[in-house]
């Protein structure tokens, strides 16, 4: 039996055309099976196309020139069965290996011990709260959306403290607290990919991002000299956290705090008033960690600079380079390792001032418990890799990266306009599946490789892609913490409903694709700029 979507019921007033396309989009969302299933349906999925393609025998020209490491010697790629004794034995043989090899995993999980540590500590709602706290009157709504950018750093931070505190100091200074909720929810998530700082989420995407890559150079081996780093986007993330502070200030001065209009304190859940006083305020003792723990990462960060800058150094590359960038990529590669001590070591100073942390064994719960909320994550991407190495093997993805190029091709796009549709499909793939990680496992095996071949550079793929998966987080109720957001929003209105808390957040998901798109033309093809340290625009088949 089908179920339809839901209609109103008889007596009520119909619903208003949005309102009901967003019904409409909720419901196909909740269609969707868990991103666990879903991945491991498209690897049935796989192997059962494999099996037609190899009966079929399907093949395409190799457009890489003779000699080509890879390349067969008639010059066609043609699709490989999986559904064969071969194929069999390779999957049974290779199951575990696609997994242990598959790059985000071992990155991600380095990254959020150490991030494990300094939220465990209270270090990271600490900082939150002073920088968001200690904001001047006329500079809050900027403070709060630059704060909610930066706080992807720290992954869950942003949702579970800044969200809920930027209402209680919207509320204090007698502004509309679902107006503080919006601003900041627009920075968490509406800028998720814009950071000055690297987060977990950059080696995540990056990892995913060499595995596709492979599936038409090789040189795109982890530990190779054309590994896509955590770094690859680092300066268009930069540029971009100004321009989402920007925009996000705009929208929520100019359209939303004016949509909104004043607080109404009769519709707010019985006892808000009470809970919200007093709430937030730093003591003497979170003062004083936060100032040692400040002065600790300056020091960590001298002790960087004595042992990476000088010629020397030994984050220098012994080998003769001709730029700074290719002297510092031993620096640039251990960014991870860096992300661990980075957040490990402030982290255990913090702990130590305010009592938070007494021993050993705190250290190792604050791993312990980040590492248990990764559970999902590693289920997840056994799956994922099982994807991206079944769709290699059949030489699917070549395939189907080819034809795609040579369709391009024929449509003459394959100048910098044909980002804008790549942009486009990632902002409509992300309204059903919300995660950043499962749409890219998804979406980097087929367009990387399709963006590479007409001679772009996985690198800026996959800077395109982040703007895509950012900017309609807020407007998505598949977004893993929508729900969240909602029950804050509706402490302050009992009536809020979905539709309103996306209505709202829609004018920020507009700017911010159109400003960001603005940028990413500018900065890459206008101004001739790298997205990252050392990384290319282009790429040559």
């Amino acid at each position: 039996m089908v179920n339809n979507p839901p209609e109103p019921e008889m007596g009520r007033p119909r619903r208003g055309v949005f309102a009901r396309f967003l019904d409409l989009v909720e419901w196909l969302g909740n269609l969707l099976p868990h991103p666990v299933t879903l991945f491991a349906l498209i690897c049935v999925l796989v192997l059962l196309l494999s099996g037609v393609a190899g009966y079929f025998e399907w093949q395409v020209a190799d457009p890489r020139p003779e000699g080509a490491k890879g390349r067969a010697a008639d010059g066609m790629v043609r699709a490989l069965s999986l559904l064969n004794p071969e194929g069999l034995r390779r999957i049974g043989q290779g199951l575990v290996t696609n997994y242990t090899s598959f790059a985000p995993l071992g990155t991600v999980l380095v990254a959020i011990l150490g991030v494990g540590v300094a939220e465990r500590s209270g270090l990271l709602g600490a900082a939150i709260r002073a920088l968001v706290l200690g904001a001047p009157r006329n500079l809050l709504t900027a403070v709060v959306v630059f704060a909610a950018v930066l706080s992807n750093t720290a992954s869950e931070m942003g949702y579970v403290v800044l969200i809920p505190l930027a209402a209680v100091v919207f509320h204090s200074v007698g502004r509309n607290p679902l107006v503080g909720l919006a601003a900041a929810f627009a920075g968490v998530s509406g800028g998720y990919s814009a950071n000055l700082l690297i987060g977990t989420v950059d080696p995540l995407l990056s990892g995913i991002t060499t595995e596709a890559a492979r599936m038409i150079d090789e040189s795109y081996a982890q530990g190779s000299p054309n590994e896509i780093l955590p770094t690859a986007n680092y300066y268009f993330m930069c540029a971009s956290t100004f321009l989402i502070t920007a925009l996000g200030t705009f929208v929520t001065t100019k359209i939303v705090e004016p949509k909104l209009g004043a607080y109404d304190p009769s519709r707010a859940e019985e006892g808000i008033e009470d809970s919200t006083k007093g709430m937030g305020a730093l003591s003497a003792k979170e003062r004083r960690g936060l100032k040692l723990a400040g002065v600790t990462v300056l020091l960590m960060l001298l002790a960087l600079a004595a042992t990476a800058l000088p010629e020397n150094g030994w984050f220098r590359d012994p080998a003769e380079n001709e730029t700074l960038v290719q002297d510092l990529r031993p620096l640039l590669k251990s960014v991870v390792a860096l992300i661990f001590v980075f957040f490990v070591i402030p982290g255990i100073v913090y702990g130590r001032v305010t009592g938070s942390m007494r021993n050993d064994r705190d250290v190792i719960e604050g791993m312990s418990k980040a590492m248990s909320s990764m559970g999902l994550y590693m289920v997840l991407v056994f799956f994922a890799a099982q994807f991206v190495a079944f769709f290699k093997w059949t030489n699917l993805g070549t395939i189907t990266a080819i034809v795609g190029a040579d369709l391009l091709q024929e449509w003459n796009l394959t100048g910098p306009l044909v980002f804008i549709p790549f942009i486009l499909i990632c902002c409509f793939v992300n309204l059903m599946l919300g995660s950043a990680s499962a749409q890219w496992a998804v979406t980097a095996p087929i367009f990387v490789p399709m963006l590479m071949t007409i001679g772009y550079s996985p690198q800026v793929i996959q800077a395109a892609y982040r703007i895509g998966d950012s900017t309609t987080n807020v407007i998505t109720p598949m977004m893993s913490y929508f729900g969240l957001i909602l029950a804050y929003a509706m402490r302050y209105d009992r009536k809020l409903g979905i539709g309103t808390l996306v209505a709202t957040m829609i004018p920020y998901s507009i700017f911010y694709l159109v400003g960001w798109v603005i940028l990413f033309y500018l900065w890459v093809f206008g101004l001739g700029l790298p997205v990252g340290p050392g990384t290319p625009t282009y790429y040559a088949p």
